[in-house]
């Protein structure tokens, strides 16, 4: 215990101020106590450890059963399809005439334009024929509420049905001189 040197009153050990006049008290104060939030350090080295040890189990878990000789390397965001996919060319008419997309196809696209499906189909018909007459083929329109790798709600004019996104992105600049906004989006059926 100790007094305080203005008071007088008897301050506690550790005590920085004094309780009855507000003074300073001199003394090791909070300087010297251990900080309640020092244990931060552990906490992060046993976050750290618990992560590395996650990973191991990860990497091991997943190259069981392989042979040493066997390798695996991917390039690119996706896996590719399997065969590419070519559209013929519609005949002229309506809306009959636009593509439509491969039932049950996986694959990449141009999308040149989209419309919220709230205002009709409509512009998005118009938008299509506009691009086939600029020359652009396998021009059609998705509902983009059956795909789940579109955001739902939308009338999407697409160009074209491709395997893989380089062979979507090889068409791309074609499409950019029918469309400034074209990019090429995945579509998972």
């Amino acid at each position: 215990m100790t007094t305080c040197p203005r008071c007088g009153e008897h301050a506690s050990e550790g005590q920085e101020y004094c309780l009855e006049c507000g003074a300073r008290l001199s003394g090791p104060g909070l300087s010297n106590r251990r900080d309640p939030g020092s244990g931060w350090m552990l906490r992060t080295i046993l976050a750290a450890l618990v992560a590395l040890a996650g990973g191991a189990v990860a990497v091991a878990a997943t190259s069981a059963g392989r042979s040493a000789s066997e390798l695996t390397t991917a390039f690119g965001g996706f896996t590719t399809a399997s065969a590419v996919t070519t559209l013929t060319e519609p005949s002229e008419g309506g809306a009959a005439a636009f593509a439509d997309w491969p039932a049950g196809t996986d694959g990449w696209t141009i999308v040149l334009s989209s419309f919220p499906q709230s205002g009709g189909r409509k512009q998005a018909d118009a938008s299509a024929r506009r691009a086939r007459a600029q020359g652009l083929t396998g021009v059609g329109v998705l509902d983009s509420s059956r795909y789940a790798s579109l955001h739902p709600g939308y009338w999407m004019v697409f160009s074209g049905v491709y395997g893989s996104e380089a062979e979507a992105t090889s068409a791309l600049e074609r499409a950019r001189k029918v469309s400034k906004t074209a990019a090429v989006r995945r579509v998972v059926a």
